[in-house]
């Protein structure tokens, strides 16, 4: 379930490029989390009215923090997609497992074990590699700018929404693990999306940014978007959160970047150089040495 939701998620930000041509990000990040919402509506009315109406207090307010983390998340990441490189803002909204490391044991009591932790290290240096691969190079050894020329860099900027996006996405993988060993997955993402598309609509119109000027090709790209990374791909990671550490679930997210890679490759004509193969492979063999821990 896992591997699949990578694949889905990976296709992201590829929609989100194609989507930004015409529309703001904090509209394609709102009109993402309602169309998602709306798909769910029909099946949560259908099938999953008892269960949603039996929710307790607790499990309803906690589906609705991670919601709000939700939209941190998505409001922060695609907008910085708008400053810097797909691989560049996917490895660093990735570094999130680390801070789900550093509060598992705090907010869960589950203690990240030694193949989490090296696989941790070994994904988040890879992500460093491949964040690094826009500015640096290798010639004969490792050339990178001056420092004050990378803060001036505009791209900087889209770095740091990234890791804000990588807060966001922490607190939403902390509250589901917590939240979802007490309820079904369907109420809870629809809970979830709807208070995360109810933030995000909200930021949009105190922005005046519009909703609707665009055409129906970038509609249809935040479809996908909704279907595909969202309804897939959050679904899947969800799921795993009620069987899984959060700690590992966070980690095997690591490999989304290396697919964006691929993906940016084929269709945004963004070709990896060398630095961006050698931080992937080190991504890989981190989610691997993740996956053997006795925790899963």
């Amino acid at each position: 379930g896992l591997l699949l939701g990578v694949l889905a998620s990976s296709t992201a930000s590829i929609f989100i490029r194609y989507a930004q041509i015409e529309a703001a990000s904090m509209a394609i990040a709102a009109l993402r989390l309602s169309f998602a919402t709306l798909m769910l509506t029909p099946l949560v009315i259908s099938r999953y009215r008892f269960s949603l109406h039996s929710m307790r207090p607790r499990a309803v307010l906690l589906s609705i923090a991670a919601g709000s983390f939700l939209a941190l998340h998505f409001a922060t990441w695609i907008t910085s997609l708008e400053f810097t490189s797909v691989a560049s803002s996917v490895a660093l909204v990735q570094i999130a497992p680390l801070f789900v490391a550093i509060f598992s044991p705090f907010f869960l009591k589950e203690p990240v074990g030694r193949n989490i932790a090296a696989g941790l290290f070994l994904s988040i240096l890879g992500g460093i590699i491949i964040a690094a691969s826009d500015a640096c190079t290798w010639h004969a050894g490792l050339q990178c700018p001056a420092l004050s020329s990378f803060l001036n860099d505009k791209a900087i900027h889209g770095d740091i929404l990234a890791i804000i996006g990588a807060l966001g996405a922490a607190g939403y993988i902390l509250i589901g693990r917590k939240t979802r060993t007490d309820i079904d997955l369907i109420p809870y993402i629809f809970l979830v999306y709807a208070s995360a598309s109810l933030w995000l609509l909200f930021l949009t119109l105190l922005m005046g940014t519009s909703l609707t000027a665009f055409s129906s090709t970038t509609l249809l790209w935040i479809l996908l978007l909704a279907l595909i990374p969202q309804l897939f791909s959050h679904s899947a990671i969800n799921w795993a959160l009620r069987y899984l550490p959060a700690a590992l679930v966070s980690v095997t997210l690591l490999g989304e970047p290396v697919a964006s890679t691929i993906w940016a490759h084929f269709l945004l004509d963004e070709t990896p150089p060398p630095l961006r193969i050698i931080g992937a492979a080190l991504v890989l063999v981190g989610i691997a040495v993740a996956a053997r821990s006795k925790e899963s």
